[in-house]
């Protein structure tokens, strides 16, 4: 079995998570290939290692010192180092990337945060390094170059039979680094688990997995134990996120279970992310609830909208000229409401009015502002009946007021909007009646 491990931020943050992690790995023998994020935020340490180099890198764009900075970066590694009895080289190689720091690119510099974790976690647990740089290849517009990837991962296994790998980075067609979206570690060890034809890819973080509910919002939140990646991105559009979601794609196509684990509880089950999950009585009705506020809406009226074939296309294209992007649109015979993002159209909601009235003759627009969304996201929804029902009745119990209505096709998903002042009341009303 081979099962790729990837460690988070938290997970490599001192001396103590590497620890973790050492005994995380040496728990399984199938835990061969390790994926590291640069050190991120523990106890004292209250600073990423990226964002510090990504502070560097505006100190120099601005002409700025950034060496006390850097010393910040330079102490945190010494520490580990220190306090794990390392013998990895970093000092050389730290100091030359101090004087070269003003002459690199922002994405070899950021890099360099996953580079040395990675090498230091290498040294403790007695494994090879591979550099991302060398395996990890993109095309010139960006995408990950599967094929070519796939043949220098398989050449490195063939090498070592286990090692470890920097997250978040990989090298273009020229040799230059580039750098993946923040979180871009989820992805890597989500592209070595295609590449490697895994069994499992273990994305381990600082969470138990995925909670049915923000236990920002709700208390104690039930945990989901199995989730479609279907589900999940539903949830993790509507904020729920743990998991990089592009992380999703390498490993859907191949079909790999995903498993996210806490390094801090490995006695924890987490959640499995699956393609799909033979459906079972003992499943939950729905899966997870997640919201997201800053939204809007124009709604327009005309009659015998329906009839006319190019009208959704001229109102679409009067927000596309605008730059702004239509997150969704509910509609009825006679009328249709573009659900926006509320931050892009700051200052502009009569310009889009305007406009709109202009492209389309309606005989009326209105516009609301301060709606939250809220999506309640189940694969079981659409075979047990009464579920709209049941959150309807919930939130009309608790005098919340309905503002849209948004159900897929799949009815894997229905979005309520609510005002943003009901947002959490509407939220934990939802969650009570299917706990």
């Amino acid at each position: 079995m081979i099962k790729i491990t990837k460690f988070g931020g938290s997970s490599v943050a001192n001396a103590e998570q590497f620890k973790k992690v050492k005994n995380i790995i040496q728990a399984d023998p199938a835990r061969r290939f390790v994926v590291i994020s640069a050190a991120g935020k523990a106890g004292d340490d209250k600073n990423k290692i990226t964002d510090l180099l990504y502070l560097c890198n505006a100190h120099v764009e601005y002409h700025v010192d950034y060496m006390s900075v850097f010393e910040m970066i330079r102490e945190r590694f010494f520490r580990i180092k220190k306090d794990l009895g390392l013998s990895t080289p970093i000092e050389e190689e730290l100091e030359k990337l101090s004087r070269d720091l003003p002459g690199i690119s922002v994405d070899e510099l950021v890099s360099r945060g996953e580079y040395f974790t990675s090498r230091m976690m290498a040294d403790y647990l007695g494994f090879p390094f591979v550099d991302a740089k060398d395996v990890i290849r993109f095309n010139y517009d960006g995408s990950v170059n599967f094929e070519e990837t796939e043949k220098k991962l398989n050449v490195a296994m063939l090498k070592y039979e286990r090692f470890v790998i920097p997250g978040f980075y990989g090298s273009m067609p020229d040799g230059s680094i580039r750098v993946m979206s923040r979180g871009g570690s989820d992805i890597t060890g989500s592209i070595l688990a295609k590449c490697l034809k895994a069994d499992i890819y273990e994305n381990w973080t600082d969470v138990s997995g995925f909670m049915m509910a923000d236990p920002r919002i709700v208390k104690d939140p039930k945990q989901i134990e199995k989730i479609t990646y279907a589900e999940l991105r539903e949830l993790s559009y509507m904020g729920a996120s743990v998991l990089h979601e592009d992380a999703v794609f390498p490993v859907k196509e191949a079909n790999i279970p995903i498993n996210v684990l806490n390094t801090n509880k490995p006695e924890d089950k987490g959640t499995i992310i699956l393609d799909t999950i033979e459906p079972s009585d003992r499943d939950p009705r729905v899966t997870g609830i997640a919201g997201r506020k800053g939204f809007a809406a124009f709604a327009l009226y005309k009659q015998h909208m329906a009839d006319d074939a190019g009208f959704l296309a001229r109102a679409l294209n009067v927000f596309v000229k605008l730059g702004i992007t239509v997150e969704h649109m509910p509609s009825g015979i006679d009328s249709v409401s573009f659900v926006v993002r509320e931050k892009e159209t700051a200052n502009r909601v009569y310009d889009v009015i305007a406009a709109l009235r202009e492209e389309l003759k309606p005989d009326d627009v209105k516009f609301m502002g301060d709606i939250s969304l809220i999506a309640v996201v189940g694969r079981n929804m659409a075979t047990r009946p009464g579920t709209s029902g049941k959150i309807f009745t919930s939130l009309g119990a608790d005098k919340v007021n309905v503002k849209i209505i948004i159900q897929s096709f799949d009815e894997i998903n229905i979005l309520v909007g609510v005002a943003t002042e009901d947002f959490e009341r509407a939220i934990k009303a939802i969650y009570h009646s299917f706990d």
